[in-house]
């Protein structure tokens, strides 16, 4: 029924949540995009399937629900049984009734399905046990992994818009932006901009029509906490975007959503159409008077489309370019009106903020970031997935505690931190906090939370190429720093990783950056050296290896590399021999084997299974100075 007042509002969450009582017991089974590839649908209805036919839900009170992403991509399929709060993990179809048959029936644990330490190589039962999951504190992602999101009266139970019932049952405007102010919240899309403070100047402009817009164009490489919260708790975007269009002033606004994320776009088309008919979203919304409604805009397939000038004129359904700086949107943004951009997390964050107060927000971070942020973890780290901290947090707490360390135990090389245009950073800073002023002080940036975690067989050189070359594909040319900029410095570090790299290529590397920075129009050319900027302050003697000796340090850059096998300890178990793509590898079982120069093509897959260690690399160029010298 549709929700007059903030009387039945109220009534409605009680219901919801004795309904969800009554339940007893439930099966949650991650359907967030990462889970779904490896079959978690299938997984979830073996689940709905065999419930329904055994009779579970009469005779046990079990129930099952197909939730959002629980972070830990790295172990899905995942199912957590409540309220036990245990979590199994790779649970695949055949698992299904065992689950429900010894857990469920009889209170057992299936150790095959726990998740292992790295660290102890110990079993963990308990969701909240494990350590990717205990040190984290959750706002932003508070009911993800939690909520079914096709059911809005599971998120009513989770607590999805107290916050506009708050705002709503007699907050004025002004008092709504003084506890967004008070809890500090700065904008978790990259910049790091004090929400109040747009929030403020929006209010302050001229005019009866007004937009709010939410930027889920979330394009970064190895970036996906967007996505996820979209997808898994669509409610908490709608709800602070409510909030702030009654803050500011404003009864329309757009969802900016990026092409590739089709899940998230059924996911809140399901949302806005729950929230409409239950009177959430609309005219006179709880009975309060205030008018508000959403829609969805498709991205325009394009990086520069998260910038925010672009995403307005992509919106009007023009070329999605940024426009010059002191053109404020809060006077002239989207259809030339006063507009007011927040990002996918920051929209998430305002209603636990108004539910709970702007002081509790602020209860965690640092003197200048408050709150939590949500990440990306990706890379060569053990446990990849999203999760959200307490800004401050080391990132060696993140990589090690969280992520469990690196992937085989490798030596950690770098960590690159926001973004294509973010920087990375070596290992003595690992004992960084986190936040927005330590990062930039640190040739790095907060960005929209990815984190690519690297081991010792990563070359920085190569890392700086891909982002030159990502972002010379995704700029808009509209300017020439930007546009002429990074096709130059791209052609440098091509020459580089192929060995015609030469004297005065870093220098002239570090002069474009500084060009880029100075001239480029928007925040894409000015950020999109760091990459370089960062990996020449922290890694140049890499740089000079590249130039000075044509050797890759990392053994990565295959013009520069070459592999041999060391005749000791190699044992001829022929495991390089089976991966080899080139047959370059012979060798009889149990005797030492040797590569062909001339068949190799230095792709490093032997280097990489090869449990003796004997595989080593070597500059190209010494190995052909060998042969030369035995033709010779």
């Amino acid at each position: 029924m549709r929700i007059e007042s903030l009387e039945q509002f109220g009534a409605a969450v009680a219901a919801a949540r004795e309904a969800r009582s009554a339940k007893g017991r439930e099966v949650w089974v991650c359907c967030g995009t990462g889970c779904l590839a490896n079959g978690s649908k299938a997984v979830a209805d073996a689940f709905g399937a065999q419930i329904v036919s055994g009779g579970l839900a009469t005779t046990l009170g079990l129930y099952h629900k197909s939730t959002g992403c629980h972070g830990f991509c790295e172990r899905g399929p995942l199912v957590v049984i409540q309220p036990e709060g245990l979590l199994y993990t790779k649970v695949g179809v055949g698992d299904v009734p065992e689950v429900l048959e010894k857990t469920v029936g009889k209170g057992e644990v299936i150790p095959r399905l726990l998740y292992k330490d790295p660290a102890t190589k110990q079993a963990i039962a308990k969701y909240d046990d494990i350590p990717f999951y205990k040190h984290q504190i959750r706002v932003s992602m508070r009911n993800i992994g939690r909520v079914d999101p096709a059911n809005l009266d599971d998120a009513l139970a989770h607590g999805a818009y107290a916050g506009l019932a708050r705002a709503l049952s007699g907050m004025t405007p002004d008092q709504v932006i003084a506890e967004i102010e008070a809890s500090g919240l700065r904008g978790r899309g990259g910049a790091g901009f004090a929400t109040a403070r747009k929030w403020k100047s929006c209010r302050k402009a001229g005019g009866d029509r007004k937009f709010v817009l939410c930027n889920g164009d979330e394009g970064d490489p190895g970036a996906f906490k967007d996505r996820s919260i979209m997808e898994g708790d669509p409610h908490s975007v709608l709800e602070g975007m409510i909030i702030g269009a009654y803050a500011i002033g404003a009864h329309e606004g757009y969802l900016y959503v990026r092409d590739e994320y089709p899940l998230a776009v059924v996911n809140l088309q399901k949302a806005l159409a729950d929230a409409r008919q239950r009177g959430l979203l609309g005219a006179n919304i709880l009975g309060s008077g205030f008018d508000f409604d959403l829609r969805i805009s498709r991205g325009g397939g394009a990086f520069v489309c998260g910038e925010s000038s672009a995403l307005m004129r992509s919106i009007e359904g023009r070329t999605g370019e940024p426009r010059a700086k002191y053109v404020h949107a809060s006077d002239k943004g989207l259809f030339d009106l006063p507009t007011n951009l927040n990002n996918v997390e920051t929209w998430a964050d305002v209603g636990a903020i108004i539910a709970n107060g702007g002081a509790w927000f602020a209860g965690w971070g640092t003197k200048k970031s408050k709150g939590t942020k949500a990440f990306s973890l990706v890379g060569k780290v053990k446990n990849t997935g999203l999760i959200e901290l307490p800004m401050g947090t080391t990132l060696r707490h993140i990589i090690y505690d969280i992520g469990g360390g690196i992937l085989k135990d490798r030596p950690f090389k770098a960590v690159q931190t926001g973004g294509p245009s973010g920087g990375c950073l070596p290992a003595d800073r690992l004992d960084l906090p986190v936040d927005y002023e330590i990062l930039a002080d640190n040739g790095s940036m907060m960005g929209s939370g990815g984190m690519i975690v690297m081991d010792d067989r990563t070359c920085m050189v190569d890392v700086a190429k891909y982002f030159l070359k990502f972002l010379s594909e995704e700029s808009c040319g509209k300017c020439v720093p930007c546009r002429e900029g990074l096709k130059q410095m791209l052609c440098i570090f091509e020459d580089l990783c192929t060995g015609r790299g030469k004297a005065g290529d870093i220098e002239r590397s570090e002069r474009l950056g500084r060009a880029m920075q100075l001239g480029s129009l928007c925040e894409l050319g000015k950020s999109a050296a760091n990459p370089v900027l960062s990996t020449l302050r922290y890694f140049r003697a890499e740089y000079e290896s590249h130039i000075d000796l044509k050797a890759c340090p990392a053994g990565m850059c295959r013009d520069l590399t070459a592999y041999e096998i060391v005749s000791e300890p190699c044992t001829g178990c022929h495991q390089c021999v089976k991966v080899c793509p080139t047959e370059a590898i012979s060798g009889k079982a149990r005797q030492k084997h040797v590569i062909d120069p001339a068949k190799c093509i230095s792709c490093g897959a032997c280097f990489d299974v090869c449990p003796e260690d004997c595989i080593r690399f070597i500059p190209k160029k010494e190995q052909e100075a060998a042969h030369a010298h035995a033709d010779d």
